[in-house]
């Protein structure tokens, strides 16, 4: 089956229990999407969140926001300001790690992206350690049970489509502790084949580690589909996709066993269309639904959390994705 007809089935029989925008304060006339998931820290809920302009792009922010109320968050005033895309918090070894996109420019167009990483114990003080490859978006990172750190890579570029028919696959490694974390070590991450079909693209984007030792994987599954005459219309020569074409993003999960990298359980859990409606930030990101990760809930189900259409972020709650459960149910410092 073929990833449009994997995602029609999916929509026609998929659970959407709740289903909400986040809202964000301090933040006027900027768009805030493709958080981190919320996550605690001294008995407040925090997520970092992605801010630009809507006329804008690659020139972002990543700023910290405090949950004030249900589905609402507020800018946290006098704190650090990331030059970076599409945060993502891991917790290792008693540390939180915040890492991003950064996006480098020559004069005024883009030179080329990676990885950037921060890590401390204290969120007002969290230090820059080291920096992904070349071109690498989605790199994660997972505290495994031995204490030893997995790292999902997103190797990119004509080599990768070569050999697997994909724009972009998902790659892992096990390192000892975050002092090895290095642009060689994820450059060299080996691939896990067998997740995208010809064409189509994905990556990481949160890792839980499961009561099995296996770890359990939230992603998107990408490939590009048509759009309809009055898109392709409105559509601007100089952003990607300008050909008309629509960038599908979807939520997916799996299941991963780091010794033997099998892959299991392997599904679509949302898509654009289980979130609220809302304006994208050009057409060609319609159908778009960047995963930022999931919390867990009382009633046994999460509140999935994405980036939609590169203008907001959605929460939907669906059933717990996973086989297993996580080994520690608990993200952050309380």
């Amino acid at each position: 089956m073929g990833a449009m007809e994997e995602k029609a089935t999916f929509e026609q029989s998929c659970h959407v229990y709740e289903r909400a925008l986040l809202q964000f304060q301090g933040v006027e006339g900027f768009d805030v999407y493709n958080c981190s998931a919320p996550f605690y820290w001294e008995g407040k809920t925090y997520l970092y969140g992605r801010v630009e302009r809507r006329a804008e792009w690659a020139r972002s922010w990543v700023r910290l926001f405090e949950q004030v109320g249900p589905d609402t968050y507020a800018a946290v005033k006098e704190h650090m300001i990331y030059q970076l895309e599409d945060p993502y918090v891991s917790f290792i070894g008693g540390e939180m790690v915040l890492g991003g996109t950064h996006v480098r420019k020559r004069q005024g167009k883009i030179d080329t992206y990676y990885g950037y990483f921060y890590r401390g114990t204290d969120l007002n003080d969290l230090r820059y350690f080291t920096t992904g490859p070349d071109e690498m978006k989605d790199i994660r990172l997972v505290a495994l049970a031995d204490g030893r750190v997995g790292v999902f890579s997103r190797p990119r570029g004509e080599h990768i489509r070569r050999k697997y028919g994909s724009s972009a696959v998902i790659g892992f490694v096990i390192i000892p502790d975050l002092d090895s974390l290095s642009a060689q070590v994820i450059a060299e991450a080996t691939p896990i084949e067998g997740l995208f079909a010809e064409d189509e693209w994905g990556g990481c984007n949160q890792a839980y580690l499961l009561d099995d030792g296996r770890i359990g994987v939230l992603g998107h599954q990408s490939f590009l589909a048509r759009s309809s005459a009055a898109e392709v219309a409105q559509t601007d020569p100089s952003q990607p996709w300008s050909d008309g074409s629509l960038a599908v993003y979807m939520n997916i999960a799996f299941e991963f066993d780091p010794q033997t990298f099998a892959v299991s359980n392997r599904k679509i859990i949302g898509t654009r269309s289980c979130y609220p409606a809302y304006a994208c930030k050009r057409p060609s990101l319609a159908d778009c639904a960047f995963t930022s990760g999931m919390t867990l809930r009382e009633d046994g189900r999460v509140n999935l959390y994405s980036g939609i259409g590169d203008t907001a972020e959605g929460r939907i709650v669906v059933d717990y994705p996973f086989s297993r459960p996580v080994a520690c149910a608990d993200t952050g410092k309380r």
